[in-house]
């Protein structure tokens, strides 16, 4: 996005928020949804499509390169992730 279309696109927001600045319902509507972007942006679990994506090739290229990790026959999940190192 050039500078532009973002102070375009900075521009339209602001002269919707306008549009709409009279009626409390669709400003508190607003409010939460806004509130729920931010929550968003802050959650460091989130990623983007892509992200996840290239996460799963990264683990099939590893489990290619044997650095992974399988659970045995009758081995529980606290025993797999004990014996792999985790403290449980």
């Amino acid at each position: 996005m050039t500078a532009l279309q973002y102070e375009d696109m900075t521009t339209q927001l602001w002269q919707n928020i306008g549009a709409i600045a009279d009626d409390k319902s669709l400003m508190k509507r607003l409010a939460k949804y806004v509130a729920k972007l931010r929550k968003e942006k802050e959650d460091p679990t989130l990623m983007t499509k892509e992200e996840y994506f290239a996460m799963l090739d990264e683990a099939e290229q590893q489990l290619a390169r044997g650095e992974g990790h399988t659970m045995l026959p009758g081995e529980d999940l606290t025993d797999f992730l004990r014996r792999v190192g985790y403290d449980i």
